[in-house]
């Protein structure tokens, strides 16, 4: 459990800490997964574009007039063939990455949501005066909005 979670004390209860961290480590996934879809997308948009370009230099520059020609290049040379399926999969990979981001989103934000719906019930009498710290926190440290339920 976070330290600042542990330091809380009596503003809230096991369970209210409990779903605040579990919102937290939502939050550290779906960051996670957003690095990775960035870097996995810069990637193989750099590496498609290699490809392209050594694709277009080997058999449209070579001034070859018939597609049949530029596919038996392709074939000839087994080096375009492994470099197409790496771009592939590099652009398959992309999306498989990209759904879990999506995914892992979806289930933060309503994780999110639902502490927001359910915190008068959280935080019952005096300890709603001291909801504000722990909101704070959670929006100084993980950027994790409370107050509302908009994105």
């Amino acid at each position: 459990m976070e330290a600042f979670l542990v330091d809380l004390g009596d503003h809230t209860d096991q369970t209210t800490k409990q779903m605040l961290q579990n919102l937290i480590d939502k939050r550290i996934k779906y960051n996670r997964y957003k690095n990775i879809h960035f870097l996995l997308l810069s990637i193989a948009f750099l590496f498609g574009f290699f490809v392209f370009s050594l694709f277009y230099k080997a058999t449209i520059e070579t001034s070859t007039n018939s597609v049949l020609d530029t596919f038996f290049i392709l074939v000839k040379k087994n080096h375009f063939l492994t470099l197409f399926f790496i771009a592939f999969t590099l652009f398959g990979s992309v999306k498989v990455i990209f759904e879990k981001k999506e995914k892992t989103e979806k289930e933060y934000h309503a994780l999110r949501c639902e502490i927001i719906d359910k915190s008068k019930d959280l935080w019952k009498g005096d300890k709603w005066n001291q909801r504000h710290r722990v909101f704070e926190q959670m929006k100084k440290k993980y950027d994790i909005n409370l107050y509302h339920q908009s994105k």
